[in-house]
């Protein structure tokens, strides 16, 4: 089983990727094989609603996107962090956020579906509880089971050595680990004993104003 931890701040090794590595020794510890992915720090463009998507099944913009759907269908489960920025999600990974999951849906893809996942937010102060809501929008979107902790998936900190004097965010994002390698294992053995997806129904579409 293996996961992915997508780091969203535009800082490699900073306060977010420290969060991400403590979920991460902790599920290699665990027994879950853990990779990680940065979204890097050139501009992002967000989506512009072109559509083409739905025939390329991959967006119309070649760059950190297109990277991670191309192996993320490998993974058995993800973990999505970012800093906030202005009481939000960073910018970069708002766009790496919308186009990702919007390319996957339109294109009928399959990369996310019923795969736990997470959101870990990292911030020195304020604003982490609507980022974590922004994030988790995706993933109930996308029928991906969200995966708990004992708290909100949260740590603060104005510089990574901070982070990690934050005790009850470490523990919290511990907590996060062992509950998706739980869900990973339940999963697995559902698998063994051939339990059936839920059955899939064409997508309706309904506009809120008609004619």
């Amino acid at each position: 089983m293996k996961a992915v931890l997508v780091n969203g701040s535009p800082h490699p090794k900073g306060c977010t990727y420290t969060a991400l590595m403590e979920v991460s020794d902790t599920l290699n510890a665990e027994g879950i094989e853990t990779a990680h992915f940065w979204i890097g720090n050139k501009a992002l463009s967000g989506c512009i609603g072109c559509m083409k998507c739905m025939e390329k099944r991959v967006c119309i913009f070649d760059d950190t996107v297109n990277e991670f759907l191309a192996i993320a269908g490998d993974y058995d489960a993800f973990v999505f962090g970012s800093p906030v920025h202005w009481g939000a999600a960073c910018g970069g990974m708002t766009s790496f956020m919308d186009r990702l999951f919007y390319a996957d849906f339109c294109g009928r893809g399959n990369r996310f579906i019923y795969k736990p996942t997470a959101a870990v937010v990292s911030a020195r102060r304020a604003g982490t509880t609507a980022t974590g809501d922004q994030m988790n929008k995706y993933f109930s979107l996308m029928q991906m089971p969200i995966v708990t902790s004992r708290y909100w998936n949260i740590v603060h900190g104005a510089k990574p050595e901070e982070v990690k004097k934050d005790l009850e965010g470490m523990q919290t994002m511990r907590f996060l680990s062992r509950n998706m390698a739980y869900f990973l294992r339940c999963i697995e053995a559902g698998k063994q004993l051939a339990v059936p997806r839920p059955q899939q129904e064409e997508v309706v579409f309904t506009n809120f104003i008609r004619e």
